[in-house]
């Protein structure tokens, strides 16, 4: 490691040009939750969390609960109470001490959000993470959202497989967010966001998704691990229904002219989830940061 990136996101970073305001942006990136940042993550509804299941398989997963249900419960150490969902692909190794997480608050309705990554502990009616990175990103990409309700009955887990089926291409086309949990095996697991206008991902097959790599803050952290491990995992929320969508597979960057970049991933097991207690959300205030389909990539990213 030097500083807070590993060599594949200095690899990413030489690449495009921004070693110097990655090293800049970097100096954001602590161990210690300030009082703010656990403000925040107290009010939250929400923790998407990524890790590699048992088979070293990545997944990324939506928790839900009340707020309060995640909080800071010391300078560097976070608490979420109850347990993931029955049947989700994460739910052993969430139960296991020493998993190494990535985890991301995003509040809709604010347009902020917040990285933690660290090492799990079990605890009474939960778990914790001993925190080794504690961040923020800027607001881009983040479609405005209000919460609606709970929905009391859920089917579960709905279908298992290891492509798309035509009903789950729909929703992915018709996606403005996503969530990607990707890892650099030693250096831990990492959670981030992905936001666009549905549109954004392209189904290019039953089993491959591609999507562009918007501007952003140059670290390069998801890019970077993507460098040093292929292995992804993708979750895709639909807001309206309370149903998510759970991707495992690998991804890899293509680099074009001019800096731009477009992840591919190959999909290798699908899960769909319709669970009780889920939280509903009003259609979006689209982010006026997000580039039109089709449009000029950028330069630097997340």
């Amino acid at each position: 490691m030097t500083g807070p990136y590993h060599a594949g996101s200095l690899a990413v970073q030489e690449r495009v040009g921004v070693r110097e305001l990655a090293d800049h942006v970097g100096r954001s990136i602590g161990t210690g939750i300030r009082d703010v940042a656990a403000a925040f993550l107290g009010l939250q509804p929400h923790l998407v969390v990524g890790a590699a299941d048992g088979a070293g398989r990545m997944w990324a997963s939506l928790l839900t609960g009340q707020p309060g249900f995640v909080r800071a419960t010391g300078p560097d150490r976070i608490a979420v109470a109850g347990g993931i969902p029955a049947g989700d692909p994460l739910a052993e190794v969430l139960a296991t001490a020493g998993t190494r997480v990535g985890t991301i608050a995003l509040d809709p309705r604010t347009r902020r959000r917040m990285r933690l990554n660290g090492t799990l502990e079990v605890t009474p009616g939960g778990f914790a993470v001993e925190a080794e990175q504690v961040f923020s990103n800027c607001p881009k990409y983040l479609q405005k959202r209000q919460p609606l309700d709970l929905a009391a009955e859920g089917a579960g887990v709905v279908r298992r497989g290891d492509a798309l089926t035509p009903g789950q291409e729909r929703a992915v086309r018709g996606a403005d967010t996503f969530f990607v949990a990707t890892t650099a095996d030693a250096d831990g697991a990492d959670a981030s966001h992905r936001g666009g206008f549905p549109g954004f991902v392209e189904v290019l097959s039953p089993v491959e998704l591609a999507w562009p790599d918007y501007a952003g803050n140059a670290m390069f952290l998801t890019l970077g691990n993507l460098v040093a491990d292929s292995r992804a995992g993708l979750l895709f929320p639909d807001w309206e229904s309370g149903a998510v969508l759970q991707l495992s597979g690998r991804a890899g960057t293509e680099f074009g002219a001019d800096g731009e970049r477009r992840v591919r991933f190959r999909v290798e097991s699908v899960q769909e989830s319709l669970h009780p207690g889920r939280l509903r959300w009003s259609t979006p205030e689209y982010s006026p940061a997000n580039p039109a389909l089709g449009g000029h990539l950028g330069r630097t990213t997340r």
